[in-house]
């Protein structure tokens, strides 16, 4: 299969996959919150951050090094090894150290929760090495299936541990099924690479080097995808990072739904097409080309019934969320394109560009929570969330210029008078529908019936009229033969 083939394979793979995966974790995520306390999702984020934070120095930026096609890097089995080896060197330090730290500083619920989390993650990374395997050939069935396998058992885990009141182990189980399962569809059933460990002084220089180059961006990109989760935790408190962690949660399901298949394909795509500027330069602007249409029709769909959304799945306990939901919403709309942008710079091998626009964001995202968040609480949060991302979108398309073509405004322009006209017509259809029949504004499943209805008609109307043959052709250009 030539890799335009290959690249839709595994997209289709990926997003046939992720609709039944997104309907069983979006039943999940609703049923827990109507099983658990608020306090249980706060200490579970809270851990969650600071594992997930710390857990750059296992990584070291050996996935994108192993993803850049060089020399060390040409004989897979070979590459694999040495990659394996520096991985369980580095997780068995960073497990080490952090359940001393925990056994030390955390006490109660946050110390368990760390505990459990530590070993299982360290797990996870050790099954690294088999999923970078197949995220470099560009083949996403076994990834594919394997996310849905995940979501189901541990749906059925964790619901049962909370309807029998386990409370935070019904969060932790999701952690441990996830590993369970991992070690078994990469290492025992079909292996898709056997362990073996092989010390190689060449290839772990080149995996140290361009990994510590990496490393600096994962470091900071995590720094901004965690410190809200852990200023929250630490200064608002477990009841708050709860409904902010529960706000992020709902908001991210429209990205999940094609922006993670997506993104799970771009980066193996981009790497294969180094050098080849005119083909790299197609597959960035149709990767992004599709994530901004989608994600402004999804996004704008969930900030325009985010009340309604609120009151009907999860209860009036959680509707202190909304505004950050909404805010989050916005967060969800842009932050998949960021993560192409950021495949890019490492498929041609210059990971360190985007790490001084991340030492930007950093500096104002601290800034703005120790202002705004203190202010406004969770909204507040979600406000400098959004703003830290547009800085560093704007700066990350500005520096791809060099290395692909693409028009901003063709990119963003339709989607975006779609998503303003849509908006404009949802909100004034409910106006008049209001007006014509008062019990509407009063039924949440009629308002947002209406406003939801009349987003998407008209977002979709305009958008196939504006671009209606550029689209078209894109779907040609997919499936052809390169």
């Amino acid at each position: 299969m030539s890799l335009a083939q290959r690249a839709v394979a595994a997209v289709s793979w990926n997003l046939g996959t992720n609709l039944l995966k997104i309907a069983v974790l979006l039943a999940r995520a609703i049923l827990l919150a109507r099983l658990l306390p608020v306090e249980t999702f706060g200490v579970y984020a809270l851990a969650t951050a600071i594992v997930t934070l710390s857990g750059i120095l296992p990584q070291w930026g050996m996935g994108s090094a192993f993803l850049h096609r060089t020399t060390e890097t040409a004989d897979e089995s070979h590459a694999a090894a040495v990659h394996f080896t520096l991985r369980l060197l580095l997780t068995a330090v960073w497990l080490a150290a952090l359940l001393a730290l925990t056994a030390w500083l955390a006490e109660g619920a946050l110390r368990l929760a760390l505990l459990v989390l530590a070993v299982a993650f360290a797990g996870l990374y050790l099954v690294d090495t088999p999923k970078a395997i197949l995220v470099r050939r560009v083949q996403h069935r076994r990834l594919a299936l394997l996310d849905l396998l995940t979501a189901l058992a541990t749906t059925i885990a964790a619901v049962i541990l909370a309807a029998r009141g386990y409370g935070l182990w019904a969060l932790l189980a999701t952690d441990v099924v996830t590993l369970v399962l991992a070690v078994v569809v990469f290492y025992l059933w079909r292996p898709v690479w056997r362990p073996r460990l092989l010390w190689a002084a060449d290839t772990m220089r080149y995996y140290l080097r361009f990994g510590s180059r990496a490393m600096a961006e994962s470091a900071l990109s995590e720094a901004l995808d965690n410190l809200d989760d852990l200023w929250t935790g630490s200064y608002l408190g477990a009841h708050a990072l709860g409904l902010y962690s529960r706000a992020y949660t709902f908001a991210t399901y429209p990205r999940r739904l094609l922006a993670m298949p997506v993104n799970a394909v771009a980066g193996g795509t981009y790497a294969e097409l180094k050098g080849d500027r005119p083909g790299l330069s197609r597959a960035f602007f149709r990767t992004n080309a599709l994530l901004v249409r989608s994600g402004f029709l999804l996004g704008g769909l969930l900030v325009l019934v985010a009340p309604e959304f609120t009151r009907l799945a999860l209860g009036e306990r959680w509707l202190p969320m909304v505004p950050a939901f909404r805010l989050m919403a916005v967060f969800t709309l842009l932050d998949p394109i960021r993560v192409t942008v950021s495949s890019l710079f490492v498929a041609v091998g210059r990971p360190e560009q985007v790490v001084r626009v991340r030492l930007v964001q950093l500096a104002v995202m601290v800034v703005g929570l120790f202002t705004l968040g203190s202010r406004w609480g969770i909204t507040g949060v979600a406000l400098v969330v959004d703003g830290v991302l547009l800085i560093g979108l704007v700066w990350l398309l500005g520096r791809a210029r060099p290395h692909v073509d693409f028009s901003a405004r063709r990119l963003f322009g339709a989607p975006l008078l779609a998503l303003a006209v849509g908006a404009a017509a949802a909100l004034g259809g409910l106006w008049l529908a209001c007006r014509a029949a008062p019990g509407i504004c009063g039924n949440d499943w009629l308002s947002g019936g209406v406003k939801g209805v009349a987003y998407v008609a008209v977002f979709l109307a305009l958008l196939l009229a504006l671009e209606g043959r550029t689209l078209r052709d894109m779907g040609r250009e997919l499936t052809q033969r390169r």
